[in-house]
């Protein structure tokens, strides 16, 4: 325990190094988010990919003010040997958060949770706090950013000179994003603020900063000298003013007829002043230092990068949020410093015709509709009649009323007739298992839920190991508390989305 907090570990992994950069690119972004939230609550763990790393070397690109320790992939605890890094296990070893965006943002729920005044840190989950939060597999964002760029750009830094001159696609469609329109909850207030400032023809200067403003956190007590710039834009003005560095005056007079009365439709867009529209987020914090090695790399191999004005802007604007310099420094990142891009000539401009098709694509299927109505319909269109006949097994059933209350389906917030077909259906899943089974065997229960099926295996197979995997932490939670009341120790528990797990295991389950 540190000061009353459950100890935590993070293992990070450890391929090779690039002059400043950590590789892979994961373990980099989540030594930048740690320096940025000023988070010292985990014991730090690097895995080096061979035995034969040199310790020194690697230190020499680790934060100062981080302790970090070296280990071996087989000592890691099972429950993380099972799983892709980067992750975080619980003292116990049970509990293990998998992949980027889940470790990311329990780092940052937990920095806020020990220190609640470090609102801004919070606030890097976005509004519902839901940046990032939806898993690669079905988020286009959440698999560029999380997923996709850091690749693109780890190929790119391993690539020769002769390789490397052109762009790799995904950096071209972050380009090509940053220059869609944006939209925010609050969305159509501040476009009739942007037409109002337009109509007045604005030309006073407005800092996009104070001229001193307080760091990211009032214990440093430092500040940070920054230059006004004129002509600031409203989307600059909103954004910063989340950020606590400049306010907005607030007015109490209403718009003018003509800017109420002007149709949504014919309101000016807003423009991105960070990578999911007004506010910093996650996703920012992220994408710099991949973005930063892309640019360096670039730079160091002379490639011509005007044509990514919009990224250009990105990389500068972010540089002057409180306590990303000072994060950076702390890594050992030094940013680079380019002439302001205002225009460029139309034959700079990128062409984004060579963004391949697929990488644009959401992997859900619009058309798909699920649930047993609609599976039968879809059966009886194609000629195929369901015939219902008694169970051919009628002594697979539980004995529920003579199981702990903890086990049955109820306990996991759903409604006594949901509870009792989920029973029913059990019935067959855990009879089938038991039948399956052998002591010692590892069955995991992919895509967990609250643990409807994996607790009553672990608790009716006390000789085998049983594993959820859920990428919903509420519902993982509470299926650990379950356990918990049941005294459980046969079972573990991974927060993950399904690529992440790289386990073995002897039967497979899900509900």
């Amino acid at each position: 325990m540190k000061g009353g907090v459950t100890e935590e570990h993070l293992y990070l992994a450890f391929s090779h190094q690039s002059e400043d950069c950590i590789l892979p690119l994961h373990t980099s972004i989540s030594l930048f988010l740690l320096s940025y939230c000023d988070c010292k609550l985990f014991n730090i763990f690097l895995v080096p990919a061979s035995d034969s790393t040199d310790d020194q070397l690697f230190d020499k690109a680790l934060p100062g003010d981080l302790e970090v320790h070296f280990i071996s992939r087989c000592q890691l605890p099972l429950v993380v040997q099972s799983c892709s890094l980067p992750a975080i296990v619980e003292e116990n070893g049970k509990f293990c958060r998998a992949g980027l965006s889940v470790v990311l943002r329990h780092i940052i729920q937990k920095t806020y949770e020990v220190d609640p005044s470090k609102k801004l840190v919070l606030e890097l989950l976005g509004f519902k706090k839901t940046c990032l939060k939806a898993c690669a597999e079905v988020s286009q964002w959440t698999r560029l950013c999380e997923i996709s760029i850091p690749q693109a750009v780890e190929s790119f830094l391993s690539a020769s000179p002769e390789q490397c001159h052109a762009i790799p696609p995904e950096v071209l469609l972050l380009e090509k994003k940053l220059g869609e329109p944006v939209r925010v909850h609050n969305d159509d207030k501040i476009r009739r603020q942007k037409l109002q400032q337009q109509k007045a023809g604005e030309k006073t200067s407005v800092p996009a900063f104070a001229k001193t403003t307080k760091n990211l956190y009032p214990e440093e007590g430092s500040t940070v000298e920054i230059q006004d710039q004129p002509h600031t834009s409203l989307e600059l003005r909103v954004a910063f003013s989340k950020l606590g560095v400049q306010e907005i005056p607030t007015t109490t007079n209403r718009e003018p007829s003509e800017i109420r009365k002007t149709k949504t439709s014919d309101l000016p867009i807003l423009e991105h002043v960070f990578t999911e529209g007004l506010y910093f987020t996650l996703a920012d914090v992220v994408l710099l230092p991949c973005i930063h090695q892309f640019l360096v790399f670039s730079k160091k191999h002379n490639q011509k990068l005007l044509n990514l004005p919009l990224l250009y802007s990105w990389y500068h604007r972010v540089q002057e949020v409180p306590g990303v310099k000072s994060a950076a420094a702390k890594c050992n990142m030094q940013f680079l410093q380019f002439p302001d891009l205002l225009s460029f000539p139309d034959e700079q401009l990128i062409d984004f015709s060579t963004i391949p098709d697929g990488l644009e694509e959401e992997n859900e299927d619009s058309q798909f509709i699920g649930g047993p109505r609609p599976t039968m319909t879809k059966l009886m269109e194609s000629g195929i009649e369901a015939k219902f006949s008694p169970h051919p097994c009628p002594s697979w059933t539980l004995e529920w009323n003579n199981l702990p209350a903890a086990v049955s389906p109820g306990e996991g917030k759903m409604s006594s007739d949901r509870a009792l077909r989920k029973q029913q259906q059990l019935n067959n899943l855990v009879s089938m298992v038991i039948k399956l089974s052998n002591p010692g065997d590892v069955i995991v229960d992919f895509c967990s839920g609250g643990g409807h099926v994996g607790i009553v295996l672990a608790h009716m197979l006390p000789s085998c190991q049983v594993v959820l995997i859920e990428n919903k932490e509420l519902s993982l939670v509470r299926a650990k508390d379950r356990s918990d009341e049941l005294r459980l120790h046969n079972i573990s528990f991974i927060q993950a989305n399904l690529d992440y797990f790289k386990g073995t295991f002897n039967i497979g389950v899900s509900d």
